[in-house]
């Protein structure tokens, strides 16, 4: 009888490590491959994870490798129209974390066909990713202990994203800033223009702390004079601002995000992983940048 009841407290004891397991580690909730995995090195996933689904996370779908020193460095980003969604840069994204980034936009995963979600969102969602981030880190039950690298993370966002991404940039956490296709409103009464869009002035800008990169569609971007008097009045931290003529739309749509992509996960290599050769599409007299077609850029308080 002793036997009995030895061999099922065994098997109970056997069940219950088997589930724990199953709840600690694999968080998956859904995940979809989006342009093969993307063009870096590490073929990416887009997918959402159980304990964050109010978010959709772009990765490496093999993080075995990322670890420690080598652990994913992170990005949250805010979407156009500050949609609770990312369906407008899949591909932008996805291509992003191809290249070994913890990316965490804001909303839901987007569908494969049908009506996208385009409820609005806050800016909040972007510190409730940093703090979701933070806490799987440090996690030793999580899929995701020690291999988001929590001390290099950037903020970014495009149009009513870029300023959720401006709106939380003096967060002492963040270590770069990406404003893409906005600015401030020169006009502080257009900026009622949108439901949920963060009321910003441009003062709003001082408390800016780390390098940040403008990306913008040239003077056919609604944001372009927005975004190019941000860049005129931040005195006080690098700046870059890159512009090809394509408009307020971008290339987040185009085959691995277009030349935005290229041109942000640059940025980030070089800002989160002290990529030097990366940084050379930004340092020197005569950038990388400006030997791409269509770009042209200025820069404050770089080399």
């Amino acid at each position: 009888m002793k036997k009995i009841k030895y061999a099922f407290s065994l098997l109970v004891l056997s069940i219950a490590t088997s589930l724990f397991a199953v709840s600690s580690f694999a968080q998956e909730a859904a995940s979809r491959v989006v342009e093969n995995g993307g063009t870096g090195k590490y073929s990416a996933i887009m997918m959402t994870d159980a304990s964050l689904p109010t978010h959709t996370i772009f990765r490496p779908k093999d993080i075995n490798a990322f670890k420690a020193k080598k652990s994913l460095p992170l990005i949250v980003w805010g979407n156009g129209a500050c949609f609770d969604s990312p369906w407008e840069h899949v591909n932008f994204l996805n291509e992003i974390a191809s290249h070994g980034f913890m990316v965490i936009a804001i909303g839901t995963m987007p569908k494969e066909s049908g009506e996208q979600n385009k409820e609005r969102s806050t800016s909040s969602k972007l510190k409730d990713a940093m703090d979701w981030a933070i806490a799987q880190s440090s996690d030793k039950n999580s899929a995701y202990f020690k291999k988001i690298d929590t001390k290099h993370i950037a903020v970014a966002g495009m149009s009513c994203g870029g300023l959720q991404a401006l709106e939380v940039a003096g967060d002492s956490r963040v270590s770069t800033l990406i404003v893409a296709n906005s600015g401030i409103f020169i006009d502080p009464i257009r900026g009622n223009a949108m439901p949920m869009m963060p009321q910003l002035d441009k003062t709003h800008l001082t408390k800016i702390h780390t390098p940040t990169l403008y990306l913008l569609g040239g003077p056919s971007d609604i944001a372009y004079k927005n975004g190019m008097d941000d860049v005129a009045k931040i005195n006080h931290v690098p700046v870059f601002v890159g512009n090809l003529d394509v408009g307020h739309g971008g290339t987040y749509a185009q085959p691995n995000g277009g030349d935005f992509a290229k041109v942000a996960t640059a940025w980030v290599k070089w800002q989160l992983k002290g990529d030097k050769k990366a940084g050379q599409l930004f340092t020197g007299k005569t950038p990388g940048l400006s030997k791409l077609p269509g770009w042209s850029f200025d820069k404050k308080n770089m080399r």
